[in-house]
């Protein structure tokens, strides 16, 4: 049986103060490669710092996070980076998205970070605006684009270094009914072309959308579905 892409095991996070903050207790959470899972609570339930461990942003307090079948424990901090930018990608509720630059400026980002000739950071950033229905958008600044749009520019920004993985946290907080609709149908579209997908959110209609539902609740994890 191969291992899963990434799995928690018993993690915790605690956070110290008077009294601590045990933000995750005891966590065991496997997602398989091609999975789209929905981890749903209520703020300050902890799946926000789930997600950051997710994403080797975070260390867990005990217990052992393993990515590709390998520990992450012992990784420094430029071990954790590389690996970020070779498996992960993110998006954020507030999108996160340079004002004045481009969409493709925007999505080139990472790849200028990478140190990608500039002719292969166009090429990729182009590929990922169309892959996100934003092809005649290449151009436009941020101030331009509606919220879905914007939103779509940080989907593509997330796929341009053609991660295995993608951690959405949020990812329609700040978007109305029609744009939300649109980010869904999107996440969906990727996923049927294979990607895999986390997305952390409040929303139990965003959650439903995903093929497997996680409830976190006072740091402690329930399968849903």
């Amino acid at each position: 049986m191969s291992a899963a892409l990434m799995e928690l095991r018993s993690v915790t996070r605690s956070f110290p103060g008077d009294p601590a903050v045990h933000a995750l207790r005891g966590v065991d959470l496997a997602v398989d490669e091609g999975d789209y899972v929905a981890i749903v609570g209520p703020s300050g339930s902890g799946k926000s710092t789930m997600l950051n461990i997710l994403g080797l942003l975070d260390r867990p307090t005990t217990g052992e996070y393993l990515l590709e079948g390998s520990p992450t424990t012992d990784l420094d901090d430029v071990g954790r980076t590389a690996v970020r930018a070779r498996v992960l990608g993110f998006v954020f509720q507030s999108f996160h998205l340079l004002p004045r630059r481009t969409a493709l400026e925007n999505v080139s980002l990472p790849l200028i970070y990478s140190g990608a000739p500039r002719a292969e950071r166009e090429s990729r950033a182009r590929d990922a605006l169309h892959r996100v229905g934003l092809g005649a958008r290449v151009d436009f600044r941020p101030d331009i684009l509606s919220g879905g749009e914007r939103q779509r520019v940080a989907v593509a920004r997330a796929l341009v270094t053609r991660p295995r993985v993608v951690l959405a946290d949020e990812p329609t907080g700040n978007l109305d009914g029609e744009r939300t609709e649109e980010i869904m149908s999107l996440f969906e579209d990727l996923h049927g072309q294979g990607m895999t997908l986390v997305v952390i959110t409040h929303d139990t209609g965003v959650a439903a959308r995903a093929h497997r539902v996680v409830r976190i609740t006072d740091g402690r994890l329930s399968e849903v579905s």
